[in-house]
């Protein structure tokens, strides 16, 4: 009872705090939900591959003595505009897009070697650095993460249907290649926000895993989404909870307990599934219903 108190009296007293639990809490909320998609989409490697470009774009700003955050909106936003044009030519070709975050992370070191003194700052973009960010970093998140949250309202039902058929979708007028686009460049904003909290490299713990669970929990959209935010706050708050009375970082933590959290999960699943192949249900058997309703 008295951590909890002391804890309450950092967050009253310590505006470090009170923008951590802002910016993770905001972030928690995105990345989950535009998780959701990037699982049913199965785009996790165009979430991998932005974060990397994300890279170079944070250390080519710090080059240049601007703010590393604004770098990654801006080199992440052009490369998920290029991903999304040359969408089908690039489709399948693995070694092409590997060849390419290579040379985006290379880059990045490039960056890095030529001003070494922003080499703190680099670590911060590589790992997470949740309790550095600052009451402007606050107002880039909320503004980033709200006009995102109104993009996907506004493409939500037809990108719900794209995302679980898109022939069908297509063939219904619905504009597939359009909402592709759109759809790469939410999860470049949320790539460039979800930085700040777990870092580059763990991008993964708070854009996949909550959303993965929770897929793996209920075949229900709506449910899945829900419970996919839930799980997202969860491990962010307990991630910051633990590193303020322990001492290790707040990306170990949030890593830590959303990978835990899906051994636990599937490895029940697993348990349950009898020996045999069963395949698994698809959420198209809810939503194609509600869209051949309409």
């Amino acid at each position: 009872m008295s951590a909890l108190l002391q804890l309450f009296q950092l967050y009253q007293n310590q505006e470090f705090v009170r923008n951590a639990f802002l910016a993770g809490t905001v972030v928690a909320i995105i990345t989950a939900i535009i998780g959701y998609f990037v699982v049913l989409r199965s785009q996790s490697f165009a979430g991998h591959a932005l974060s990397h470009v994300g890279f170079a774009g944070a250390t080519g700003a710090a080059l240049l003595g601007l703010s590393s955050l604004m770098g990654m909106f801006l080199f992440t936003v052009l490369a998920a505009l290029g991903m999304g044009i040359f969408d089908k030519r690039l489709r399948g070709r693995d070694i092409e897009t590997g060849m390419v975050l290579s040379f985006a992370l290379g880059l990045g070191v490039l960056f890095l070697n030529l001003y070494t003194q922003y080499a703190t700052q680099t670590v911060g973009v590589l790992f997470g650095s949740l309790l550095s960010v600052s009451t402007s970093d606050v107002l880039v998140t909320l503004i980033s993460g709200a006009i995102a949250l109104i993009i996907l309202a506004a493409i939500f039902r037809p990108l719900m249907f794209s995302s679980i058929d898109p022939d069908v979708a297509q063939a219904r007028g619905v504009p597939v290649r359009l909402l592709s686009i759109v759809f790469l460049l939410l999860i470049a904003i949320t790539v460039s926000e979800a930085v700040q909290v777990v870092g580059v490299l763990l991008v993964f713990a708070l854009l996949i895993v909550p959303a993965a669970v929770a897929h793996q929990l209920t075949n229900r959209p709506m449910i899945a989404l829900l419970l996919s935010v839930l799980l997202g706050l969860l491990f962010t708050w307990a991630g910051l909870l633990l590193a303020l009375v322990g001492h290790w970082p707040v990306s170990f933590y949030i890593a830590a307990l959303s990978s835990i959290s899906y051994l636990i999960v599937a490895g029940y699943k697993r348990l349950r599934t009898p020996a045999r192949y069963q395949p698994q249900p698809h959420p198209s058997r809810e939503c194609i219903g509600e869209h051949t309703a309409v």
